[in-house]
């Protein structure tokens, strides 16, 4: 269905039909823009897709905004393909291995382990009760990881390594805490859709695209596309449940084609209230136990920062963005000397990543473009970066324009 823009009599209706969920809510810059950028065709349902009332675009963004989801348990399977490659040449090159081996934090610290949603297929269960009770198990063959808030504890267990990462604030920062490093990393179709949905302004078409199933529960399908091309991003679809509102699916397809570059959903849901004993934990005799100031003092993340993190942003110098919408892109000076590679004398280093990336070169210089399927990033030869969910060519084009 093509989209097309609704009259500004529609804006005011929008903000007064705005209502604020305790947890689940959509940004309400989102519902701010929606007025000028979302389609009012409503949906119809396909052959055999669920027979629905129409709905708006306009219409199922407010339905997700005023959605109140508290209480849920279920099963959600996520697939990512960026399109990385395997790095287990790079870690031959150097010797050794990236970060492996490196014991002064804890395998359990979120700030990590939950890094590994970012590539392959994954299952997760998810429950949840209220704001102050939540659990997240990232299932493995022989292991299984979890996160786990309730009221000011906050628990994170790998069974594969059995150890534990403890946070506990009374005044409410284990829960900032955990948001800080667990919710960095979008794992729910919930949160995948706030993430889209906040790029929601006038160059987006957001439109209704039928009807759909998912977990035995009808939903609507909301479609999100860039207008304008240049977008590695081809098209997001979240499929909303008919009666809560809730996102049970996100897919993110990329404007190359092929597989989904993200697709998470749910298999199975349930919304009754979980069982008391679902957010309990203790961690098993002999678990190594790793406190949150510690892990903090010393965990990944922080591991992963150059000494003096404070001064990290005068290492990117003149942060700009250029365009809008899906097009933007990030630029900044790094202050070095581009990327190493095998002529500038980096060996066998230099010839692995000369092999991940393109050379390119136009009015700024040279440099080299390294891809996935959906980001982006230009390189040049005098340590300047372009990045973006946009092409090659666009990359290209926007650092010949800077020069």
């Amino acid at each position: 269905m093509a989209p097309y823009d609704s009259d500004d009599n529609t804006n005011e209706d929008l903000r007064t039909g705005r209502r604020k969920a305790a947890r689940y809510v959509v940004p309400v810059a989102v519902l701010g823009v929606a007025a000028a950028t979302i389609g009012l065709v409503p949906a119809f349902a396909g052959s055999g897709d669920p027979d629905l009332p129409d709905i708006t675009a306009q219409q199922l963004i407010e339905k997700i905004a005023a959605s109140d989801v508290q209480q849920l348990s279920g099963t959600v399977k996520i697939s990512t393909d960026l399109g990385l490659p395997n790095l287990g040449g790079l870690e031959s090159s150097l010797g050794g291995g990236m970060g492996g081996g490196d014991d002064s934090g804890s395998s359990a610290d979120p700030s990590s382990k939950l890094l590994e949603l970012a590539s392959g297929t994954h299952t997760l269960r998810v429950a949840s009760d209220g704001e102050d009770k939540q659990k997240l198990s990232l299932l493995d063959k022989a292991a299984e990881y979890s996160v786990i808030h309730n009221g000011d504890e906050v628990w994170a267990y790998d069974s594969a390594s059995n150890e534990a990462y403890h946070m506990k604030d009374s005044s409410g920062a284990a829960e900032k805490g955990t948001k800080g490093k667990a919710d960095d990393v979008p794992a729910t179709p919930k949160e995948l859709a706030d993430e889209a949905l906040k790029a929601a302004d006038d160059t987006t078409s957001v439109t209704v695209d039928g009807t759909a199933q998912v977990a035995g529960r009808d939903a609507y399908k909301l479609l999100i596309k860039p207008k304008a091309s240049g977008s590695t991003v081809g098209a997001i679809s979240i499929a909303v449940d008919s009666k809560t509102g809730l996102p049970l699916k996100f897919t993110l397809t990329p404007a190359s084609g092929g597989a989904a570059v993200i697709d998470a959903g749910f298999t199975k849901v349930d919304f009754s209230k979980p069982a008391a004993s679902t957010f309990d934990f203790s961690p098993p005799k002999g678990t190594k136990v790793t406190e949150g100031d510690e892990a903090k003092a010393e965990g990944p993340a922080d591991r992963a920062q150059p000494k003096g993190g404070e001064d990290l942003g005068k290492e990117f110098q003149g942060l700009n963005v250029i365009g809008e919408g899906w097009s933007s892109i990030a630029q900044f000076d790094t202050g070095g000397e581009g990327m190493p590679s095998e002529s500038s004398g980096a060996g066998d280093a230099g010839r692995f990543l000369d092999s991940l990336g393109d050379h390119v070169t136009g009015k700024f210089g040279s440099g080299t473009v390294f891809s996935t399927r959906l980001v982006n990033a230009l390189i040049t030869d005098d340590g300047k970066v372009y990045a973006g969910a946009v092409t090659k060519d666009a990359l290209v084009k926007a650092a010949n324009a800077a020069k």
